[in-house]
């Protein structure tokens, strides 16, 4: 069984018909980003939370059920979708703003940049909401409104500001007859509970009109019973996640409402009919498993793609494996604009995707690449995952894993430490100590575990699989260059005598165990003289 290819299975959404269309070529690419959300969507089978503009854009174009981010942080996920490459490449290994200062190597380019270069400053670019990438210098949109020129919320939060800065923006496009390039970042839904508590866990009481919150103008706020809502199932069943909940999707409806407003304008300015339209998140919901972390909630992503083309699939849903590294190149495929020849991109282009599925195999595979969130998290981890299964490599397994403070401070979080210092039983699928200590290497056959509970590491039966997910994340890694390559038992050497042929001299850490211990990462090392 272990050879047979893995299909993902296609979630179902609602079909109304079918239609066509005559359009121009598309000219023109809007990017809705999402802050830290996940699959809270009608579309993704959430029967709760709701979000009919989300839905309405999904009955349009083409949901993936099969998209990840390569990587679960905030800045660094951002930085991937400009640039298209892995957090590790880029040098955007954490947060980029305050104590953390994190930016992309000075050499490394991203969208706004390229398409003005290659464009001759024919198309437009436009990010309206959270930037939160550096340095400036590499990321230069030539509309820029962002927390760089607002308060957060009033720019991420508040949809009626986004809605007036988009028609601002399309204005600008067609006054001056160029196509464009907008991306349009949300700060919903991400939690804010622990710089601006008075506002709710995830600012959903913000502009909700409530005495003291303000009021957004364009906000119709809904609110949800969290008695009544499912708990998913890798997190604690329990009344203060349901109640963590029923915050999340009041926010989403939130962000729902602005995607729509949003492309209402886009509608008012008659670019519809030449604008491909995405919508996806940067990486996963702020809660255990999820952002920060490798595992499925961390890195699964929703994903949606509209083309205005009339050969296009709507009212669809593919299977593809598809990551968030694939964006920068449909981009430029839009545009069409060759790639120059950089050995650090490894995505490809979604464009065939919209027109025919492709034959699914068990040689699908998308990769992650975890380093910091916070500069004090220091964690670095890599992943291979295919249809079937999934290898992590955990670099510094001998830490705990770490917890960012957003997260910490949560109602969830408190109640599972609280939960474990008492010794109080908890409604969980895994222990806080399991959740902290983490071995070297995961084995996961997501067919059959999809909570990721059973790591298959150790079981001869899977030496195969392990051997080749292994060899592939290593040739992964190498492609793109990353300094982390060796980690966490040997020293990556590239200079001097090594410049031409790296290599990877041992740190000698197998010689430390008694039985010697089975090598990590490595058929052998090599041992400099």
């Amino acid at each position: 069984m272990e050879k047979e290819i893995c299909l993902g299975l296609l979630i179902p959404v609602l079909l109304f018909g079918s239609s066509t269309t005559t359009s121009s070529p598309t000219q023109n690419v809007v990017v809705l980003l999402a802050d830290d959300a996940g699959f809270e969507m009608g579309a993704y089978l959430n029967k709760y939370c709701q979000t009919p503009n989300l839905d309405a854009l999904a009955k349009w174009g083409l949901l993936f059920n099969n998209a990840f981010t390569s990587v679960s942080s905030c800045s660094p996920s951002r930085a991937q979708l400009l640039t298209g490459q892995a957090s590790h490449s880029s040098g955007m290994y954490g947060l980029h703003q305050g104590v953390h200062n994190f930016n992309v190597l000075p050499a490394v380019n991203s969208l706004p940049n390229v398409l003005r270069e290659q464009s001759n400053g024919h198309i437009l670019s436009g990010i309206i909401g959270k930037k939160h990438v550096g340095a400036a210098a590499n990321f230069q949109f030539d509309f820029e409104q962002t927390e760089e020129q607002h308060s957060i919320n009033q720019i991420g939060r508040n949809i009626t500001k986004i809605k007036e800065y988009t028609k601002e923006f399309l204005d600008r496009a067609k006054r001056e007859g160029r196509p464009f390039f907008l991306l349009v970042a949300f700060h919903d839904p991400h939690r804010c509970g622990h710089i601006t508590p008075q506002y709710g866990e995830f600012c959903e009481r913000w502009g909700s009109g409530e005495e003291g919150m303000g009021s957004i103008p364009d906000w119709k706020p809904i609110y949800y019973d969290w008695r009544n809502l499912e708990v998913p199932p890798y997190l604690p069943d329990t009344d203060v996640v349901r109640q963590e909940l029923a915050a999340q999707y009041m926010t989403t409806s939130r962000l729902d409402q602005g995607v729509g407003l949003v492309l209402n304008e886009l509608q008012k300015s008659g670019f519809s009919d030449e604008t491909l339209v995405i919508y996806t998140s940067d990486n996963g919901t702020p809660f255990p498993s999820g952002r920060t972390n490798l595992y499925e909630p961390g890195i699964r992503e929703p994903l949606i793609i509209s083309s205005p083309q009339p050969n296009t699939r709507r009212h669809d849903t593919t299977g593809a494996m598809a990551s968030l590294l694939d964006i920068y190149p449909t981009i430029l495929d839009v545009f069409r604009i060759r790639i120059q020849n950089d050995t650090r991109l490894t995505g490809k282009s979604l464009l065939p995707v919209l027109e025919k599925e492709p034959t699914p195999n068990d040689r699908d595979t998308v990769f992650g690449s975890q380093n910091y969130h916070e500069v004090t998290m220091a964690y670095p981890m890599r992943m291979v995952r295919n249809r079937c299964y999934k290898l992590i490599h955990n670099l510094n397994y001998w830490s705990y894993f770490p917890i960012d403070q957003d997260f910490y401070t949560s109602p969830t979080f408190q109640q599972i430490l609280n939960a474990t210092i008492n010794k109080q039983p908890l409604p969980w699928y895994k222990t806080l100590l399991q959740y902290y200590k983490r071995p070297e290497w995961e084995l996961y056959d997501i067919k059959a575990d999809a909570l990721e509970r059973f790591n298959l590491v150790s079981k001869s039966q899977y030496s195969g699989t392990l051997k080749q997910l292994r060899q592939q994340l290593y040739k992964w890694q190498i492609d793109t260059e990353d300094p982390w390559r060796c980690a966490p038992h040997a020293v990556l050497q590239a200079q001097g005598v090594f410049k031409n042929d790296p290599v990877c001299l041992t740190l000698g850490h197998e010689a430390l165990y008694k039985p010697p211990k089975v090598l990590g990462h490595y058929e052998h090392y090599v041992i400099s003289q």
